[in-house]
């Protein structure tokens, strides 16, 4: 069964957005974004909400884009061919290789682990994880923490009334002091 893992970066006091919606400190350092390019080579199909979508946008267009390095030519030939899943109430259409979500998180996720396919079903956004979270679904927390205090925004970890055990799986830690945090549900 394809596992579904949620990966975001995320503030050291546990914010995936400040509290004036800015993430202007969890841009990433070269090492870090070498990490992302490795991690969405397992990638399935990515799950997000409207906000993540058109944040992320930019990358269908970005090979046009002459200030585009290396690296961001590689990630952008992993990303533009991914399938992905929209969450919104809000959008009509969306571009490239995105859909819009036909029914809610729970049975999206349920249908894509019954499909034939490969590679791991990762989930971006905060809301949308909380809500998988709620129905039990996610298998791994993968959270690149930025040492930066944001004092609030939106959390990386959904809040909601029961416990989940965890096991670490691995750590690393970037020359930028970014670290990587993966764990995983125990059930």
């Amino acid at each position: 069964m394809r596992s579904v893992t949620y990966s975001m970066n995320v503030s050291l006091d546990g914010y995936i957005v400040g509290p004036d919606g800015g993430f202007d400190w969890s841009v990433p350092g070269e090492d870090v974004f070498r990490f992302w390019i490795d991690e969405i080579r397992d990638v399935g199909v990515h799950l997000m909400g409207r906000r993540l979508y058109e944040t992320m946008l930019y990358w269908e267009t970005a090979e046009q884009d002459p200030a585009l390095d290396d690296a961001g030519r590689e990630w952008a030939a992993l990303w533009n061919p991914l399938p992905k899943v929209v969450f919104s109430t809000t959008l009509s259409t969306v571009e490239g290789h995105a859909r819009l979500a036909s029914g809610g998180v729970a049975e999206e996720i349920e249908r894509l682990r019954a499909e034939p396919g490969e590679g791991e079903i990762a989930i971006g956004g905060a809301t949308l994880a909380a809500e998988a979270a709620a129905s039990g679904l996610i298998d791994e927390y993968r959270a690149m923490v930025y040492p930066v205090l944001v004092g609030g925004g939106i959390s990386f970890f959904p809040r909601n009334e029961r416990r989940v055990d965890l096991e670490l799986v691995e750590t690393r830690t970037y020359s930028s002091n970014v670290v990587y945090l993966r764990h995983r549900v125990t059930r």
